[in-house]
């Protein structure tokens, strides 16, 4: 029995299940572009699949609808890949374990992908109907959008003739976004100096576990704790007083993602155990406080491990590590004065992983202002410098700019007033969408953004309001209806 089948929307549940089944993940979605191109080819569908895996799939419009200007669909079907440590899960092979809970579609322990998997079903569901009116459909399904949106950048918008576009990537229902920040990942690289490691000291694990994590955009603005960062404080409590050893150091999943979880090998000698264990718990307390009503569940850890360990970083290797980390921006960096309470600007250490001979930290930069995120990418080129590093930047993408002009969102906020009497919120988001790359390959392309309410995402917290996402898909097909 399929878990979402007696859920309504039934067309749409049934649609994000057979998404949920298969694994597509970032950079691991040609199964389900496979997926979308057999279901293309079933119902007769126009449909291109390109090199990066995106796929479109054309149709017709209704009876009465024929001759009506075509409406462009378009979602991302990858998925940000979060779990908790104690999950057993593989996301190149496995498809996403569901279960329903308190009117919420949640997943086993790691993220649910309804960013943007719902978005896909949506589309899925309107290019399967044989009931609904609308007018000629181009649905535009991209691929690594969570890593940079390069799917949209390599999708070759030619064939489009649609000039209106309908993103359905947002996760507040009864919010239209109609602009968005633009971005990049910028990675500082630095290389590891090796040595012997001390035979009279023992392997430690330090951990940081038990944070809440989320959305690196949408999310930032919460103050939620970095395990990143926060590793960064406490080895630098640790080596400021005793004379120990690191030998590895990971943490996060994702860089847009905010770190949950980090990681690091320490080398210590038995006289330093006790009076290191004490600062734990210091440190603990301390962060306990100054993250109250924030985070409730952090918790610091040092267990012994069996395995041995013949190299570590040597002492330099380990300032500069401390150092970066440190350094590195995060959170909040300027807030926008003209809308007041939205970013304008933020940067995410979302991953620290060490390899065999460097330290990578990979930084999801964001700002609505071009000037300020090349502020933010300055400030990291110059701790990489100070610290002999190196710097790449990866993933650049454009903001999205408002039009006052926008017939598309003046009739969703009509239709959303004729339906539910009261006016929805127009706003900008803190967060990537790819309608800026479509707005720079379509002239006069006019574009909003909708979908239904979304919570967690990016972390296996993630979850999906069902009442919400039937409200959505009566609110889409009535604008659709529209359309002639």
């Amino acid at each position: 029995m399929r878990i979402l089948e007696n859920l309504q929307p039934k067309e749409v549940f049934y649609f994000f299940e057979e998404i949920c089944n298969i694994p597509h993940g970032s950079e691991n979605e040609k199964k389900l572009s496979d997926y979308i191109v057999h279901f293309a080819q079933e119902k007769g569908l126009f449909c291109r699949q390109d090199g990066a895996n995106n796929v479109l799939v054309k149709k017709a419009g209704t009876k009465g609808y024929e001759t009506a200007p075509p409406v462009i669909l378009q979602s991302h079907i990858d998925m940000v890949c979060e779990k908790n440590g104690n999950v057993d899960h593989d996301f190149e092979t496995q498809g996403i374990k569901l279960m329903v809970e308190e009117g919420k579609i949640k997943a086993k322990g790691t993220t649910l992908g309804a960013d943007n998997g719902i978005g896909a079903a949506y589309m899925l569901a309107l290019l399967a109907a044989d009931n609904i009116s609308h007018p000629p459909l181009e649905a535009v399904f991209t691929t690594d959008e969570e890593r940079g949106m390069h799917g949209a950048k390599a999708f070759d918008a030619g064939d489009l003739e649609g000039k209106t576009l309908i993103n359905l990537d947002t996760e507040e229902e009864g919010e239209f976004v109609v602009s968005c920040c633009g971005g990049n990942r910028t990675i500082v690289s630095l290389p590891i100096v090796w040595e012997q490691g001390d035979f009279e000291a023992s392997p430690y694990l330090l951990k940081i576990t038990g944070l809440t994590g989320g959305h690196s955009g949408s999310d930032i603005h919460l103050q939620r704790a970095s395990a990143n960062k926060l590793m960064g404080r406490i080895l630098f409590d640790i080596f400021s007083v005793y004379d120990s050893r690191m030998c590895r150091i990971d943490g996060g999943l994702q860089d847009n993602a905010i770190p949950r979880e980090a990681e690091a090998v320490l080398l210590l000698k038995q006289q330093q155990l006790q009076a290191i264990e004490a600062l734990l718990q210091r440190l603990n307390k301390i962060y306990a406080e100054e993250y109250e009503g924030v985070e409730e569940n952090i918790t610091l850890s040092l267990l012994p491990m069996r395995e041995k360990v013949g190299q570590c970083f040597s002492k330099e290797t380990t300032e500069k590590i401390i150092s970066i980390l440190l350094l590195l921006p995060y959170g909040v960096e300027t807030m926008d004065m003209k809308l007041g309470n939205l970013v304008e600007s933020s940067s995410n250490v979302g991953v620290v992983e060490t390899t065999e001979n460097t330290v990578h930290f990979h930084n999801a930069i964001r700002s609505s202002l071009e000037s300020r995120k090349q502020l933010i990418a300055d400030k990291i080129r110059l701790i990489a410098k100070l610290t002999n590093a190196q710097t790449v930047v990866k993933g650049e993408y454009p903001e999205w700019t408002f039009s006052k002009s926008s017939a598309i969102t003046a009739l969703c906020q009509q239709t959303y007033q004729e339906l539910y009497q009261k006016q929805p919120v127009i706003t900008s988001i803190h967060a990537g969408l790819e309608c800026g790359i479509f707005a720079k390959k379509i002239p006069g392309l006019d574009m909003i953004s909708i979908g239904p309410e979304i919570r967690g995402a990016h972390s296996p917290e993630e979850r999906v309001d069902i009442a919400s996402v039937q409200r959505v898909w009566e609110f889409l097909q009535k604008v659709l209806c529209k359309m002639r």
